[in-house]
Order: structure tokens, then sequence, then C-alpha cells
């Protein structure tokens, strides 16, 4: 190890309970107050699948199997990686008023963004479970996978939401750009439509989606009792990585500034 990787990696051991503390901290927020409590990260994601399903399996005469299943999974990584990344883009400036009376490493907030979104996405991961005993959907030793490509999004979602918390902090149109950009992404991720309905023309475009591969893996192994192919299996950490290293270049060159503009 480098005597900079050293000095970093002393750095996040000696603020990981700050790290810990934050991300309690948050999920006390969340839940405080609430009746239903941790329960509506398992409801919320049940009744939308019935809204989806009614509306698209129906309606639409989507031949999906198991079709429940299918929108859980997809949603499952579509939501976690847009909410980890949305929190993660306005953690910077919202510590503002921290970071400019005591020393904290930046990063420390963008990424506990993400493991806050993490812990609650764990939450909403019952509610597949709940449906695949309720429809008697088989499972095979590969569901045992099922937390890999979550870690996967995990890691593409810290690369992503320190760029764009960095990004946020010399511009402040950064969140409205993104929220156009989430719908724009929602329609080129698989969550609710099979592929078999896309076009020619547009299926290179949604491989080139990162989001496509993690709901590909988890579709994989948790629905089709199977592993994923050689390709998922290589883009998932290519992404994911690639994601985490530019993200987190970018995030450290501009850190510097961040006192002049929050």
């Amino acid at each position: 190890m480098s005597g900079r990787n050293a000095v970093y990696w002393a750095a996040f051991k000696k603020y990981r309970h700050l790290l810990r503390e934050l991300v309690l901290r948050d999920i006390r927020l969340k839940f405080r107050r609430s009746v239903l409590g941790i329960c509506w990260s398992v409801l919320n994601p049940l009744l939308m699948m019935l809204v989806i399903t009614a509306v698209f399996q129906n309606l639409f005469r989507f031949d999906i199997e198991h079709f429940p299943i299918y929108y859980l999974t997809g949603s499952l990584v579509f939501n976690f990686v847009t909410e980890a990344t949305s929190g993660a883009m306005h953690a910077v400036v919202s510590a503002g008023p921290l970071i400019r009376k005591v020393y904290i490493p930046k990063y420390i907030f963008p990424l506990e963004k993400c493991l806050f979104s993490f812990v609650n996405m764990l939450f909403s991961a019952a509610a597949t479970a709940i449906m695949l005993l309720v429809l008697h959907v088989p499972v095979g030793m590969q569901a045992l996978l099922f937390l890999l490509p979550l870690i996967y999004a995990l890691v593409f979602s810290i690369g992503l939401g320190m760029a764009l918390a960095a990004l946020q902090v010399f511009f402040r149109d950064t969140a409205h750009l993104y929220g156009v950009f989430i719908t724009a992404w929602l329609y080129l991720t698989p969550v609710i439509y099979p592929m078999e309905i896309l076009p020619e023309w547009m299926l290179p475009v949604v491989s080139c989606n990162p989001l496509y591969y993690f709901v590909d893996f988890l579709r994989q192994v948790v629905l089709y009792r199977s592993l994923p192919g050689p390709v998922t299996s290589l883009c998932c950490p290519l992404f994911a990585l690639a994601a985490l290293f530019l993200g987190g270049l970018f995030f450290k060159k501009k850190q510097d500034r961040f006192i002049l503009f929050i």
C-alpha cells in the first residue's frame, strides 16, 4: 500500500464511527413518528407492484412469467440507485455548516447517503421475498448470490453519487437536470417491459446502461434460477469500478474548492 493510500485508509478508519452514526441518524429520522415504520419500506413496493401489475400485465398484456417478481427485482435496483445518487448529490451542500466548522473528510457525506439507501433497500427487498412465497415461485441455490448485484449497484452509486455531489456544489441546477435524466433512465432500464418488445436499434442503447446488467444479474439468480451470462458477469464489476474510480477522482480534484461555494 502506497503512503498516500495508507493516509486515506487511516482517515477512513478514524471516521468510520461517524459514518455509522450518520447512517443510524438517517434511519431514525426516516422512521420517526411513523405509524408503519419499517413496515412501510415493505408495503410501498408491494402496493406499487399491485398497481404496475394491474396496468401493464392486464391492460398492456405483457406476457412475462411471474411479472410481479420481474417488476420487483427491477424496481429494487433502479429505485435504490436513483435514491442513493440523489441523496449523495445533495450531501455536501447540506453538510456545508458542519464542513465550515470542523474537518471531516468530505467524501463521508455522499458515502453515508449511499449506505443509508442500501440499508433501506434491504428492507424493501423483503417485499420480493414475500411475493416469492405468495406466488410459490421456486428458488434455486443461485439466489444466495442476490447480494452480489446489489453490492455492484452500491459501488456504482457511490462513484456516481460523488461526481454528482461535486457538480451540485458548483452548479445547483444539477439536481433539476438529474431529475430529467432519471426519467429517461427509467425508460432505458427494463424495469417494467420485456427486452423483446424493443426495436433492434434500441438494443445497443439499452446495452450501454449499467442498470440493465445489475437488474439482469439479480433476475437471473432470483427469478430464473440460473447464473448470469459472461457479458453480465463482466459488465457489472466493470461499470461499478469504473464509476467508483472516475467519480472518486473527480470528487478528489474538486473537493478543495468546496468551501468557497457552500
